[in-house]
């Protein structure tokens, strides 16, 4: 052994770094997850994300992709290729923000709530000029309102929306605003988060391909050309999560097994049927059901009821989980999610659990029935 080496071997022994002391793994027991994301997946996505991979350059994974792509295409009703960038709903955000605009361009942000304002702040963090026209959480976007302040700020390059605010449980009608944004600009770009309303895809129309050729902030993986030059090949532009696409493309399957039309009527219904026996329990909801998100339902915390307890309760004792309140709204309100795979017999379970940890945290709460499942 020579001297150096003597040296480096001691130098190592000195400075190893000491096996961790971490918890050991453990099953976690079957959880009945009421939160607005991740949800419950059904057990024949999840069994294909357990297939052996195959080469993500190879005709196997074209042939997903092109399945998959298309299905997309159906399910957002574009013409337009949908892209696939594995990221976060956040990621989606800054993917739509970097193709479409420079530094410096003025954007107006409507926000409702947590998620809008991270929008804007993405927007901010790249260098927009950023003009928010904010409401209060819990309310939808008052469209007299918008209209006001669109002629206010105007001229600006885009607007950035939120559909569907998991925060607050509040769905903002896009149709309407996109119609009021285009009558005061024809040529605003209008930049849509659907993450919890559709998926985390993304889908371009013309005029925002015009613009990502004008666009000057940086960008690398989340890079529309490249995605949509390798999507032409059958290919993607980085190496994806095989298995994911495995999944997404059971699970498109069974979508469109389903239909649009009912996956959408299944969720009024869920919306209904949780907002109605909230409130037989004797509980308040945020937001006015005229505006009400159909995939989450956001509730006040009663007076005198400790949230984090009363969550820590149902989740530990019934393994019932819901999501807390975010920001202001913290220990305030408390969210369940019905999105995804979800049926009546899940949110009955999870309602009926509320009611008597909510009883025995001294709230005098109503009672709910169970209604018989063929009505929903």
């Amino acid at each position: 052994m020579t001297l150096m080496h003597a040296m480096t071997t001691t130098h190592y022994q000195k400075t190893r770094i000491p096996l961790p002391q971490v918890e050991p793994r453990s099953a976690i027991p079957l959880q009945n997850l009421r939160i607005p994301g991740p949800t419950p997946v059904p057990p024949a996505v999840l069994a294909e994300l357990a297939r052996p991979v195959v080469n993500h350059r190879g005709p196997e994974f074209a042939a997903i992709l092109r399945r998959v792509t298309a299905r997309l295409q159906y399910v957002f009703q574009t013409n337009a290729p949908v892209l696939t960038f594995p990221a976060s709903g956040t990621g989606g955000q800054e993917c739509a923000l970097v193709n479409l605009f420079s530094p410096g361009e003025h954007v107006v942000a409507i926000t409702i709530g947590h998620f809008g304002n991270r929008f804007a702040q993405i927007a901010e963090r790249y260098g927009l000029q950023v003009s928010r026209n904010t409401f209060p959480w819990g309310e939808a976007a008052d469209q007299a309102i918008v209209e006001t302040r669109l002629h206010e700020l105007a001229p600006y390059r885009g607007v950035l929306l939120t559909h569907n605010e998991t925060s607050t449980g509040v769905t903002k009608d896009l149709q309407t605003l996109s119609a009021l944004i285009r009558r005061h600009n024809p040529d605003a770009l209008i930049v849509v988060d659907a993450v919890s309303s559709c998926l985390m895809m993304l889908a371009a129309g013309p005029r925002a391909w015009e613009a990502k050729a004008q666009a000057r902030l940086p960008r690398f993986y989340f890079d529309w050309a490249r995605a949509r030059a390798s999507l032409e090949r059958g290919q993607h532009p980085v190496t994806p999560p095989v298995s994911l696409f495995y999944a997404l493309d059971l699970a498109l399957e069974m979508m469109l097994a389903e239909g649009l039309e009912a996956i959408f009527t299944r969720h009024r219904h869920l919306g209904e049927y949780v907002r109605k026996h909230v409130r037989a329990i004797g509980l308040h909801l945020l937001a006015d059901p005229v505006s009400a998100s159909n995939t989450v339902t956001a509730v006040r915390v009663p007076e005198g009821i400790d949230a984090k307890a009363l969550l820590n309760m149902l989740r530990e004792r019934d393994q019932v989980v819901l999501a807390g309140g975010q920001e202001h709204l913290s220990g305030k309100i408390f969210r369940i999610g019905h999105m995804g795979s979800c049926e009546v017999r899940d949110l009955f379970t999870a309602l009926n659990c509320l009611q008597v940890r909510l009883k025995e945290c001294g709230f005098a709460a109503g009672t709910h029935r169970e209604e018989r499942l063929a009505q929903w």
